[in-house]
């Protein structure tokens, strides 16, 4: 009986060796906006294969960084890159999930989507030109709200992100001035006196959490998470909008990926009635004669698995799955590109 058993474990812990000998483990880094799904397809991911995805949340900047550098089998970002760069660097770039970027505010007494904004306005604040919660023009976007006397404190991102390239092209759009004198990327001179630097969308979370007063911008999954208080925005059709999978889906329903080199379009300020005014999507970075090419088969099985298996994690914290004709464009026309 004895030997029996013995055998058994022995048998048992060489097939957990063999396991593990055959496991291929994949790397990537980049957004932060993605890393709240990324961690849930993982996760799940192992268990049905046995196969490691270790991905880290370092910024947009941070991962297109890694990927150069080849130290990393896929990069994420938020801020596509332009295809003459893709080109150049013998890079393929393409959608894995669309989600939205959201304002969120620690002001007692108020409740989620209770305070409204528009895109002229926010950049006002967040250019300092606004600087009190009881400012007139906040009081006009919210009449029959008490608004407190309370000095506004800006919290943006202090490392290189996707998150911030989107929020500032929608503020670029909403505001001819910011525009102008700030403009849009993964990093811009932030110009508020009042404004406090987080990294990654954690870093901006925890600091609105913990600065009252504040304002600042995450990606929506971050919002849900910390129970944070979001601010509902008027969209391009002038109709005031809380953030949601649904107002999500809104304002990608009529995307044309296939129109612009890398599939880099922008998202925001996208019309619809329903359309979430600051809708982003993530963006993988891949090499097209990648340095292990094992590796690299392993990152399109597990991509493949998440446009497939991964629909209903996303959806649960409010991510938008692709179409499945834009992943069927993917797979023909981005990946048949990787050898």
């Amino acid at each position: 009986m004895f030997k029996k058993i013995t055998n058994t474990l022995l048998i048992g812990s060489l097939l957990a060796v063999s396991s593990q000998i055959f496991a291929t483990d994949i790397t990537g880094a980049g957004s932060s906006f993605v890393a709240p799904v990324m961690s849930k397809w993982a996760e799940e991911y192992k268990k049905q294969t046995g196969n490691n995805v270790n991905y880290a949340s370092i910024g947009s900047s941070g991962g297109i960084k890694q990927i150069r550098e080849k130290t990393v089998d896929f990069g994420a970002s938020d801020a596509p890159l332009k295809g003459e760069d893709l080109e150049k660097s013998g890079m393929v770039q393409f959608p894995v999930i669309m989600g939205g970027v959201v304002p969120v505010a620690n002001l007692a007494g108020f409740k989620p989507g209770q305070l409204k904004l528009d895109g002229e306005t926010m950049a006002l604040i967040f250019a300092g030109d606004i600087s009190n919660w009881n400012d007139a023009k906040l009081a006009a976007l919210n009449p029959g709200v008490k608004l407190p006397d309370q000095a506004i404190t800006v919290v943006t991102r202090s490392d290189g992100s996707g998150t911030t390239a989107v929020f500032t092209d929608y503020l670029s759009k909403a505001n001819k001035m910011w525009a102008e004198k700030v403009g849009s990327g993964a990093t811009v001179k932030w110009p508020a006196t009042s404004t406090v630097g987080g990294k990654g969308n954690e870093g901006v979370s925890a600091n609105v959490t913990r600065v009252k007063g504040s304002i600042g911008y995450v990606e929506y999954a971050y919002a849900k998470i910390n129970n944070m208080t979001f601010l509902q925005l008027k969209n391009l059709d002038g109709k005031f909008v809380s953030p949601s999978l649904d107002t999500f889906k809104a304002a990608a329903a009529g995307a044309n990926w296939s129109s612009t080199p890398g599939m880099g379009i922008s998202l925001t300020q996208q019309p619809g009635a329903n359309s979430w005014p600051i809708t982003g999507s993530t963006f993988i970075i891949m090499y097209k004669n990648p340095a292990n090419a094992e590796k690299s088969a392993e990152t399109i099985k597990f991509l493949t698995w998440a446009y497939k298996s991964g629909d209903p994690m996303a959806a649960a914290i409010d991510y938008v799955p692709l179409p499945d004709p834009v992943v069927d464009y993917i797979a023909k026309n981005v990946w048949s590109q990787i050898k």
